[in-house]
């Protein structure tokens, strides 16, 4: 329990840490939110623009604009969007479900995948499922994830049109409540799986590893030995302990998951958090971005937090400190 505290308090410091640089290198960064506001709205005069810089506190030293945001932090206010005229917190609160979605997703397809496909080529190290896992990692994990994306949709929304290649309903369906989800879960398909494969193929090449190590030990040959089946081997004895180098790699990796979902968000016209970002960071809306930006670092720590917690769960031997 001391151990998850102490986990907890640097946490929170690294977290606090994260939005003072966040807030400063946004700050910093060329554009005006103002000048933004004036040009989509086709003009707008000198004096209503100083009105405007006034109303958002722009016209402010950064100093001053930074105490006054960790202030709205501390009472848990994310401040007011500057150009969806609406609290960050209820435009983070509408994206977020799509979000966790398409992310949760993502990451089990990515590690029971991943898993499985390592643990099938750790039995043949030069067999010919190894040799395709490692040609399939090397190119999954070579390929950008918008480029990935993009060749999905002309495979499968104009080679072989059979999967939605955008959005997350279809715009002509009438349902709702439960009876959306089978629609949300075809249009989920694509995005998820372009999501998944870059980690899909790292999992499999660090499980491979892992389980071709683990293997190669002494209990394995000992449990062989006693006439133990091999499935129980692989799957009760090995890799449990095999298992482990991939949950560390997918807690510490949650932020890229993130960061992969705003691109892929925006390819499949997906309405979560990560579409909101690249619409914000277009309309320099400082606000929702540093919004979007302190739940991604929460989210990290929580993940690490997490990962921490499996761990312990996977392997008795590492105690809580």
């Amino acid at each position: 329990m001391r151990g998850v505290l102490a986990k907890l308090g640097s946490g929170l410091l690294l977290v606090v840490a994260v939005v003072v640089l966040n807030f400063v290198l946004i700050h910093a960064a060329p554009g005006d939110p103002v000048e933004t506001i004036a040009g989509e709205s086709g003009g707008m005069s000198e004096e209503l623009k100083t009105q405007l810089r006034a109303q958002y506190g722009l016209d402010k030293p950064m100093v001053v604009q930074l105490g006054t945001y960790l202030g709205k932090i501390a009472k848990g206010d994310l401040g007011y969007s500057y150009y969806f005229n609406a609290p960050v917190s209820s435009l983070m609160l509408e994206r977020l479900g799509p979000t966790l979605l398409l992310v949760v997703a993502s990451v089990l397809l990515a590690f029971l995948a991943g898993t499985w496909l390592g643990v099938q080529a750790s039995r043949k190290p030069n067999g010919w499922l190894a040799q395709l896992t490692t040609v399939f990692s090397i190119a999954g994990f070579s390929a950008p994830v918008f480029w990935t994306g993009m060749m999905l949709i002309i495979l499968f929304g104009s080679v072989w049109p059979i999967l939605p290649t955008g959005d997350m309903t279809d715009s002509a369906s009438t349902a709702t409540g439960w009876a959306m989800v089978p629609d949300v879960l075809l249009h989920l398909i694509l995005p998820a799986v372009t999501l998944a494969l870059v980690y899909i193929a790292q999992y499999s090449r660090l499980s491979r590893a892992a389980m071709i190590d683990v293997l190669g030990s002494d209990y394995v040959r000992t449990a062989r030995a006693k006439g133990v089946s091999e499935r129980r081997i692989l799957y009760k004895h090995a890799l449990r302990n095999a298992i482990l180098p991939v949950i560390t790699v997918l807690g510490l990796q949650f932020g890229n998951v993130l960061a992969g979902a705003v691109l892929v968000e925006t390819v499949f016209n997906w309405p979560g958090l990560g579409r909101l970002a690249f619409d914000s960071v277009l309309r320099r809306d400082y606000p929702t971005i540093l919004g979007i930006l302190l739940f991604s670092s929460i989210m990290v720590v929580v993940m690490n937090l997490v990962t921490d917690i499996a761990y312990r769960l996977v392997d008795p031997r590492i105690k809580t400190t």
